[in-house]
């Protein structure tokens, strides 16, 4: 028998960076096959940024779905923080390839590689952490207090005394 889940399940920090590894590694490797091919097609930074951009939203939609266990899709707010998010990643692996031209003019192909990586890994990390602690955050629902009217007087609420 079957049963429909009904409610997001909290996944926890470890689970959800594994998740978070998986789903944006394996997207990323079928990018960049992906890329290439599509450059037969169109000019190289074309390319990039089509399957930049449609990598990002498969990204954004297996986070919400399976890596934070949101229970639903991602809806345009989440899309637009991630974009941000993946940006803001973007820059930093340009800024520390920037760096690494700037300190030694002809770095070998390992040092690009080593400098390229260490950045994709500390944002890849910053992009998680942005991920988990506010784009895909559980919102905590307050309860709710019931309210009925009162008539003249002061009232009590709990060592408060107010003046109505």
């Amino acid at each position: 028998m079957e049963t429909q889940r009904t409610e997001a399940e909290p996944v926890g920090p470890l689970a959800s960076f594994v998740r978070f590894v998986v789903c944006g590694g394996g997207v990323g490797v079928l990018s960049s096959a992906a890329v290439p091919l599509l450059a037969l097609l169109m000019p190289w930074a074309a390319a990039n940024a089509v399957i930049t951009v449609a990598s990002t939203i498969l990204c954004t939609e297996l986070h919400a779905l399976f890596t934070f266990g949101t229970g639903g899709r991602a809806g345009l707010r989440r899309h637009l923080q991630s974009a941000g998010s993946a940006t803001a990643a973007y820059v930093v692996t340009c800024a520390a390839m920037f760096v690494l031209h700037a300190v030694q003019s002809s770095p070998s192909l390992a040092w690009e590689q080593a400098v390229y990586l260490g950045a994709s890994g500390l944002a890849g990390i910053g992009r998680f952490l942005v991920l988990r602690l506010f784009v895909f955050a559980g919102r905590k629902e307050t309860g709710a207090v019931a309210v009925r009217p009162v008539r003249g007087g002061l009232v009590h609420h709990g060592d408060l005394l107010l003046a109505r």
